[in-house]
């Protein structure tokens, strides 16, 4: 309670203390209920499928003036039931999603820096996760530059478990150690093209001895590439990855995909496309080299199948993916859409214990409707009907349906809309 007062008084400060100075407030209360019955892996025999509900509430404040942007998001996250009714005590407290500030140093360059979402082109290697109720964000400095339709990000970031007095080993389980990027991006006419250098660090702690802790690189690099025009609209990624993975094993992965859309009618819309992820024969690296491709901070559950079988949490340094899709889309009225996708998965490496490498096909199916302004409504239904090469790499041959449902209630008011002005 005391920092959402805080939160408030320094509201009403800003706003009435610069005449210059725009503020806007919003919410975003989200609740949805999951049914879980084979979601990220194969569903063994004799277990009960899960369900609960999740849910997000966050709180934005946005302040502006001629030559600086301040962004703090506050958020919670919670499933319901976590916290008894008569609590002394939340077990899941308010946190700082995110908190940065960005200032002109001139027209065309400006500094970001705080922690924050990364969000690039279609969200592949960079993305915020808005799926998961916690998303991603990153505590990062950014240098940006725009002139004549180009745009010019140079990005670091560099972590640490706590203020030390000796050593820079970073023990934190699940994140990097540091990174520098860039990217660059142009729009024209009908084409947008962007290039993308990561440079990625991971902690390595020899648990043995100590003094052997050091920080393995790896790089990627890659395209991203749009094409739009009339009803056809095109895209593409393809990424390459060198250096080495944790285990000190040599990279050499890549990632390519393409897709084309066209807008057959007012009220349907029919993708096409195909994703190839290379990966290791038999599931692992051998002799040294990785062959396997990782996404990295991208924004994996909006690709390869909703039920989250690939590289959300899952599939690193495995046998790689090659998915072939085919979504539509079709409004069913001014307030209501209903999407359609099918995949085809298989691998494109050899699978240990299979002569085969299908890996199973997914259906996904998502009806979405806009209650009233700032309220909608998500449903959705996945099945997955797993062929003998996924039963190899997630090791469960249990001849279960394996589905996933949900229902998602959103509702993003806005608190106070842009007081102040000149």
């Amino acid at each position: 309670m005391r920092i959402l007062k805080g939160i408030f008084v320094l509201s009403f400060l800003i706003v009435y203390s610069s005449l210059k100075a725009q503020i806007s407030v919003d919410a975003q209360l989200r609740s949805r209920f999951e049914y879980r019955h084979g979601y990220k892996t194969l569903h063994p025999d004799n277990v009960d499928a899960a369900a609960f509900i999740g849910q997000r509430t966050r709180l934005n404040i946005d302040y502006k003036n001629e030559n600086l942007d301040v962004f703090m998001s506050f958020q919670n996250i919670s499933v319901w039931g976590d916290v008894p009714q008569m609590n002394t005590s939340s077990k899941n407290s308010l946190m700082i999603y995110q908190a940065w500030a960005k200032f002109n140093l001139s027209k065309s360059f400006a500094l970001k820096a705080g922690r924050q979402e990364i969000i690039y082109d279609d969200s592949r290697i960079f993305g915020n996760v808005d799926w998961a109720n916690q998303g991603r964000s990153h505590d990062a400095l950014q240098l940006k530059w725009q002139n004549n339709g180009f745009k010019l990000d140079l990005g670091l970031a560099y972590n640490q478990t706590d203020e030390q007095l000796t050593g820079n080993t970073y023990n934190l389980l699940g994140s990097y150690k540091t990174f520098q990027y860039l990217w660059l991006h142009k729009d024209w006419s009908n084409f947008s093209g962007s290039f993308l250098f990561l440079n990625n660090g991971l902690q390595y702690i020899d648990i043995l001895n100590n003094q052997n802790n050091e920080v393995r690189y790896s790089q990627t690099v890659g395209f991203h590439a749009n094409y739009k025009k009339d009803q056809l609209g095109l895209s593409s990624n393809l990424y390459y990855q060198g250096g080495k993975d944790i285990q000190n094993n040599s990279l050499d992965a890549y990632l390519f995909s393409i897709a084309a859309d066209y807008q057959v009618t007012d009220k349907w819309k029919t993708v096409l496309g195909a994703e190839l992820i290379s990966g290791n024969d038999n599931g692992a690296p051998f002799n040294q080299k990785n062959n396997a491709f990782t996404p990295l901070y991208g924004t994996n559950h909006k690709f390869n199948g909703h039920m989250d079988y690939f590289f959300v949490g899952n599939h690193m340094s495995n046998v790689g993916l090659t998915d072939i899709y085919l979504t539509n889309t079709t409004k069913l009225n001014a307030k209501s859409s209903l999407t359609v996708s099918l995949h085809n998965f298989s691998s494109p490496s050899d699978i240990a214990g299979s002569s085969k490498k299908q890996l199973g096909t997914e259906i996904d199916l998502m009806l979405a409707h806009n209650v009233q302004n700032n309220v909608a409504v998500k449903i959705g239904y996945s099945q997955l009907f797993a062929a003998e090469g996924m039963e190899v790499i997630k090791g469960n041959s249990d001849k279960n349906a394996n589905n996933w449902a949900w229902v998602m209630l959103e509702i993003t008011p806005n608190l106070i809309r842009e007081i102040g002005g000149n």
